[in-house]
């Protein structure tokens, strides 16, 4: 009899790449996710993993196991969801996934409102990047994701996967205080050429959205600095080393020598809470997209006013 919880830590080192990344997603050390690896090789008398320089891979023999692993994974989340569902309140583990921002300025307050109202509920928080938080979702390696998308580039939601509007997030021009559009009511994208940029690396969403809207409006961007947390870009900004545009949630004050100045039209990228179809009855995803929508307006505000 092959053992649920071995073909789970199979399944994470499937889905995230490492066994690091796998043990970080379920809770344990990566010592215990190798020692269940290991068990597992025992029993089912299979090499499943080979050493490949640092890091290790899936042989396809456990390649095959895993899928069968996400299989049997998605009946016992079934069985899961029918049980709470009679129950009729929120139970068990929920794991969720979400980007840095909303990982700061949004989950603690909805993490903290779940655990007070619903102790029966066990809610984790793991921060991942939003495109990868969709497929971890697809692949069942989390039950939500908090994603977002901007609004020239749509977030895809793949087949099986349920998703919710939370809300928008509306996003600033930041300069420098002795920078021209400083002292400016609000400044058109036609307007950024020939600027330096400080932004997010190549492949992250917000990347992708500055180098498409300055393509569109006749620029080719000039990106100089590169940083993955925003608080990194706002203090290069401070430095007077170039301009950035930042998301407000979770941006945090701004300091001094940093000034917002509105872009028009403003950008907006939206926020949603994604789940599988399967877990969709699940009590406590739809109380978890209940208290997510619930915190938006006061966040959201929040933002607004700090601005």
């Amino acid at each position: 009899m092959l053992d649920l919880q071995r073909l789970r830590a199979l399944h994470a080192v499937s889905v995230h790449g490492t066994v690091g990344a796998a043990a970080a997603a379920l809770g344990y050390t990566p010592s215990a996710v190798s020692q269940q690896i290991a068990k597992l090789e025992r029993e089912t008398r299979t090499v499943l993993l080979e050493r490949r320089g640092r890091g290790v891979r899936l042989t396809e023999q456990a390649e095959q196991l895993a899928v069968t692993a996400q299989e049997l994974l998605a009946i016992v989340e079934r069985a899961e969801t029918e049980l709470e569902e009679r129950r009729g309140m929120p139970a068990g583990r929920l794991t969720v996934a979400a980007f840095a921002s909303a990982a700061r300025g949004l989950m603690p307050a909805v993490l903290a409102d779940l655990a007070a109202r619903h102790p029966a509920l066990d809610t984790r928080l793991t921060e991942v990047d939003p495109h990868l938080s969709v497929d971890l979702v697809a692949k069942g390696a989390v039950d939500m994701a908090v994603a977002h998308d901007w609004d020239i580039a749509p977030l895809p939601a793949p087949t099986g996967v349920e998703q919710a509007v939370i809300g928008d997030d509306l996003c600033d021009l930041l300069v420098p205080a002795g920078h021209p559009f400083a002292g400016r009511s609000s400044v058109r994208r036609e307007e950024l050429g020939g600027e330096r940029w400080i932004c997010q690396p190549p492949g992250r969403v917000c990347h992708d959205w500055l180098v498409r809207t300055l393509r569109e409006a006749g620029h080719e961007p000039d990106i100089v600095h590169q940083a993955e947390e925003n608080p990194t870009l706002v203090a290069l900004v401070a430095a007077g080393l170039g301009i950035a545009l930042i998301p407000r949630l979770g941006r945090g004050p701004l300091p001094t020598g940093v000034v917002e100045v509105p872009l028009d039209p403003l950008p907006v990228r939206r926020l949603y809470a994604l789940w599988r179809s399967g877990a969709a009855r699940r009590p406590a995803i739809a109380e978890t997209v209940r208290t997510l929508r619930s915190h938006w307006p006061t966040v959201s505000a929040h933002r607004a006013g700090a601005g």
